[in-house]
């Protein structure tokens, strides 16, 4: 199966992604049903048939309803969540099949309490790499804000993500890449990978291009996110922070976190 994947842009910086065969679709985290109808417009031999959803905030659910009703599309989405019902409700470790893809359901707290990310691994003779919606825990150069969940509860779910395969690419559901960016330049200043990835997505921004998907190996190379256990990373949180006790893993993630949320 031919697969091809497609970054709506909605708002200001979202992307719903839309993943389909030439025939049959799902889209993850619709927060505006407009782009996906004229997405669906402009390839009228596409059938909607599923909804993804990662959380409940509504820049992600917002189109719910109108394309459940113009569709009939089925929804997905996190088991303890409030979603816009009727949803097929996932727990994490579940497998699920959704427009002739199936995804493996991952659990990722953090950003909210019943977060979770769609993790497609190509099967059979489809050679493109894996897939991995991950909604707003994972960010390129970043992760998401600590609305619902502890420092401890977001570093384990980026370390699920990040144990995923390597040529995985990351399909986020912002546009932040930039501002993430800078960020990680004054955590890592001389990451030579970082300096050349900003490079890169400075020209393409430029061109009003997305940055978007990104790659779990250049994630593990330039996000301090999920390097936040290098001596570097420490090192630059450390001396933001001087009464940080010790080098305890999740309390250098909490004041990561603090800093980025912080910064300008």
């Amino acid at each position: 199966m031919t697969t091809h994947l497609l970054p709506l842009p909605a708002f200001a910086d979202n992307y719903i992604w839309l993943l389909h065969d030439g025939r049959r679709a799902l889209v993850v985290d619709p927060g505006d049903a407009q782009p996906v109808l004229d997405a669906l417009a402009r390839m009228p031999d596409l059938q909607l048939e599923a909804i993804l959803l990662t959380h409940h905030h509504a820049d992600h659910t917002g189109g719910v309803a109108t394309l459940r009703s113009q569709t009939g599309a089925q929804v997905l989405g996190p088991a303890d969540e409030k979603l816009p019902e009727p949803v097929s409700r996932l727990n994490a470790g579940d497998t699920v099949e959704a427009a002739g893809f199936r995804l493996q359901v991952i659990g990722v707290p953090g950003h909210t309490a019943g977060h979770i990310a769609y993790f497609l691994e190509p099967a059979g003779t489809d050679a493109t790499p894996p897939l991995l919606f991950c909604g707003d825990t994972l960010f390129s150069g970043g992760c998401g804000r600590l609305f619902e969940g502890t420092p401890a509860q977001m570093l384990a779910s980026l370390d699920r993500l990040s144990a995923l395969p390597c040529n995985t690419r990351v399909c986020c559901a912002h546009e932040y890449t930039l501002s993430n960016l800078r960020f990680a330049l004054a955590v890592e200043p001389h990451n030579q990978a970082l300096i050349d990835h900003h490079a890169r997505c400075t020209d393409l921004r430029a061109k009003h291009e997305p940055t978007l998907p990104s790659t779990l190996a250049l994630e593990q190379a330039i996000n301090p996110f999920l390097r936040s256990r290098l001596p570097s990373v420490i090192e630059a949180v450390q001396a933001q922070a001087p009464d940080l006790p010790g080098a305890d893993e999740a309390a250098v993630f909490a004041r990561l976190r603090e800093w980025k949320n912080n910064f300008k």
